[in-house]
């Protein structure tokens, strides 16, 4: 991202919360809860994963990436939101703005791909039992899992090399983190190209994979509704239904974000959608995924045994 020399900006204010004083408490209180459990939760299911042999499966070592995944997607901004909270002058320089919308862009874009990847392994899964082993076997996943990974650099990398800025001695963000639609909002320069890059990126990143995601759980539901047993049919939709309502969450708050016109932003707005599906979804992950799977309480009861 370039700037013109004599418009130079070295830091950003980072007001976040500083235009509601009265809800920094509860603000900080209800952040640090989120991030606390993000890590309790997603840490138990990479170590569960990792340590419980029975567990080494296509499903798990996805849901390990996403684990990991979110852990660091957490990291990226609830620690310094939790910091800037009671801070009078919460200042960040440019190069750690610049590296904290480079991180959370290629985070958000791996889980995005992701997501859709666990959709399909769910798919074959349960469309076509007896030859999951074979379709999703270990060097394939860790293929799809490779894949998700290297295409989100490459597009971040796309987009973060678009930035051609110049701020004009604006330095103030309307967010509780460095963001790349507050960073357009900032500059006095033409951002058409920037505006068209990200409705790109966001093609490739947001609606392509949640539509992927939506015609895998109606190929889903086709062959659940081929599945005699009521109590099984009933299992595997309550177990779909809570996956698809987060997947939901999270690819919505951010199609709101990044695929509306620029006329129709709100800086508020976009400051908590973005708090709702980058602290709310990391934390609900482990919760709907794997901590209410029998295979995960079985392998928790394991380690707690072996701890007695």
């Amino acid at each position: 991202m370039a700037m013109d020399n004599a418009t130079a900006v070295i830091e950003f204010l980072l007001i976040g919360i500083s235009n509601y004083p009265e809800w920094r408490v509860t603000f900080f209180t209800l952040v640090l809860i989120t991030y606390l459990s993000t890590l309790l939760g997603n840490g138990l299911i990479i170590f569960l994963i990792y340590f419980d042999p029975h567990l080494h499966t296509p499903m798990y070592f996805f849901l390990s990436n996403l684990s990991f995944l979110d852990l660091c997607y957490g990291t990226a901004s609830m620690p310094q939101a939790l910091v800037h909270c009671f801070s009078t002058h919460p200042y960040l320089s440019y190069s750690r703005c610049l590296t904290q919308t480079s991180v959370s862009l290629v985070l958000a874009t791996a889980e995005c791909l992701l997501l859709a990847v666990m959709a399909y392994d769910r798919m074959v899964a349960i469309s076509n039992p007896l030859r999951y082993s074979v379709v999703m076997n270990g060097p394939v996943c860790a293929r799809l899992a490779a894949t998700s990974w290297g295409a989100s650099l490459v597009l971040t990398a796309m987009l973060i090399l678009s930035l051609k800025l110049r701020f004009c001695g604006a330095n103030v963000i309307n967010h509780f983190v460095c963001e790349v639609l507050s960073l357009l909002k900032l500059a006095c320069s033409d951002t058409s190209l920037n505006e068209l890059m990200i409705l790109i990126t966001g093609i490739f990143t947001l609606l392509l994979p949640f539509g992927f995601v939506l015609l895998s759980y109606v190929r889903i539901t086709t062959a659940v509704l081929r599945i005699r047993s009521a109590q099984g049919r009933f299992k595997v939709f309550s177990t779909c239904g809570s996956h698809l309502t987060v997947v939901t969450i999270f690819y919505g708050a951010a199609i709101s974000m990044y695929m509306k016109p620029p006329s129709k932003s709100s800086p508020d707005q976009d400051k908590f959608i973005s708090v709702f599906y980058g602290t709310l979804t990391p934390m609900l992950n482990p919760l709907i995924y794997s901590l209410r799977n029998k295979d995960v309480k079985r392998a928790m009861k394991k380690v707690m045994a072996k701890r007695a």
